[in-house]
């Protein structure tokens, strides 16, 4: 079953932690916090390891379930390393004191600045940016399992990732190349500000945005 390295310590990373060991995959948590990181993984149980920043990552697949600063971050961190795996930006590049702009320049994504900082061999892809940390845990809301938009410029990279997230549970859609982040991070704008606005009090991060027959 495919490695997966996960960079980052926090709900979402646990979120998608859970779901890699459904699907069976082995997973490497990787936390600049070292007593966070070792709560992840003892919460995790069987299938899971840790190690700090500055580890190896071992994944064929690396998850930056990190917010879009430290993303950048880390694909410089890791440089070279990154060259032929499959790198999945999760980030929302969302003005989080106002929830009501994004903190990326006009006629780009947070994916396609995190591709700009990654090694030219990485092959980024934009996934799960469209879950929140609750769902994506359970895997479904209302009896719906999640589902999972993914952009990006690499059909392989695509496919390696549509195959972990349906194994998962959820569901796979590929939306197109890589620049179809920028819509996907547009929409979470407004769906973010939706969990926070006072009109929408039964809104409580724990939506899902699905596409239905």
């Amino acid at each position: 079953m495919e490695q997966i390295t996960i960079v980052g310590s926090g709900n979402m990373a646990r979120s998608i932690a859970v779901r890699m060991l459904k699907a069976r995959h082995s997973v490497q948590i990787l936390g600049r916090n070292g007593e966070k990181t070792r709560e992840l993984v003892e919460f995790l149980g069987a299938g899971a390891q840790g190690g700090g920043e500055g580890a190896v990552a071992e994944g064929g697949i690396v998850f930056l379930a990190v917010p879009f600063a430290e993303a950048k971050k880390s694909v410089l961190f890791y440089g070279d390393a990154l060259a032929g795996r499959v790198v999945v930006d999760i980030s929302n590049p969302v003005d989080l004191a106002t929830f009501d702009s994004l903190v990326t320049p006009a006629g780009t994504s947070a994916a396609e600045e995190i591709a700009l900082h990654a090694s030219p061999d990485a092959l980024v892809v934009k996934a799960f940016n469209t879950c929140f940390a609750k769902p994506l845990e359970l895997g479904s809301v209302s009896g719906v399992p999640l589902d999972v938009f993914i952009a990006g410029d690499s059909e392989q990279a695509k496919l390696k990732v549509s195959s972990v997230v349906a194994a998962s549970g959820l569901r796979p859609i590929d939306v197109g190349p890589l620049r179809r982040a920028r819509e996907l991070e547009a929409m979470m704008l407004l769906v973010m500000g939706l969990q926070v606005s006072p009109a929408h009090e039964n809104f409580n991060w724990d939506t899902s945005l699905n596409l239905l027959p």
